[in-house]
């Protein structure tokens, strides 16, 4: 004989329990549960249909949801979110580069060991991305106009221990020249990496800029007045390089072959 359960009713007549309400803060990760998209809360909003979360991806993706009840998996639970109140506590601001900030800290004294790289743009992106973090950590970053001396240039700086060195090279693949003259540096007190494009404006996501990719400049060409021409921009590659530069707000905005690249160097030179 069949024995039944007593409760007939199907699972979806069922009346689920309320999940617990959490405030849908900025940096809050979590996961859409009919979809499976995971992403950081970037803004929530209040629209006709109703009020949305819009969730980042560890891609810079974007996607909008509506804050439906149980709509959401946070550290695998199901939860409510719902919009923060005006009054809800702010969460931990971060730097440009996605570190904690340190309201009120001062620039630590400059260490002896340095962060090279090669031309001014190079610099002025570190500093707008990571300038925060750098001063805390008391590290100097300075520009070269190119590597072509760079053994030379090591030689002078004297690495040791307690005074390392970190260089970024544009254009470090295998067999171009960046690459040849970044191996003729063997110091263990020096660190050189790298990002694979011939200018470190590829490094901004052209997203970020608002154009659809960087374009292909003929070989013989000067890179960037090349590009400068191909997008239709006057001609004025430091005024395209300052509208290239007032598009970046955060790490968000660069390539991840950059944003490696970078963050090790300041854990080399740090490093006790």
């Amino acid at each position: 004989m069949r024995s039944y359960s007593p409760d007939l009713t199907p699972p979806w007549k069922k009346k689920q329990a309320p999940a617990p309400e959490v405030a849908a803060e900025a940096d809050l990760v979590v996961e859409e549960v009919s979809t499976g998209f995971c992403g950081a809360v970037v803004r929530c909003e209040k629209t006709a249909e109703g009020p949305t979360v819009t969730l980042e991806d560890r891609f810079g993706k974007h996607r909008v949801f509506p804050l439906a009840p149980r709509g959401f998996l946070l550290e695998g639970k199901v939860v409510t979110l719902v919009r923060p109140s005006a009054a809800a506590p702010a969460r931990p601001a971060r730097t440009a580069s996605g570190s904690l900030a340190v309201p009120g800290a001062r620039a630590r004294v400059a260490r002896a060991g340095r962060i090279y790289v090669e031309g001014r743009h190079d610099a002025e992106l570190v500093e707008k991305v990571w300038g925060d973090d750098l001063r805390i950590e008391g590290v100097v970053v300075e520009y070269l106009e190119g590597i072509d001396d760079l053994p030379a240039i090591v030689a002078e700086f004297s690495p040791g221990p307690d005074a390392r060195l970190g260089v970024l090279v544009d254009h470090l693949v295998p067999g171009s020249k960046e690459s040849r003259i970044a191996a003729s540096v063997t110091d263990a007190d020096v660190l050189i990496v790298g990002h694979p494009y011939i200018d470190v404006w590829e490094a901004v996501k052209p997203s970020s800029v608002g154009i659809a990719g960087w374009p292909r400049v003929p070989r013989g060409e000067d890179w960037k007045t090349g590009v400068c021409r191909a997008l239709g921009w006057p001609e004025n590659t430091g005024a395209a390089w300052q509208h290239i530069l007032s598009k970046v707000r955060s790490y968000k905005d660069l390539d991840p072959s950059l944003l490696g690249s970078v963050e090790h160097l300041i854990d080399f030179v740090t490093a006790p």
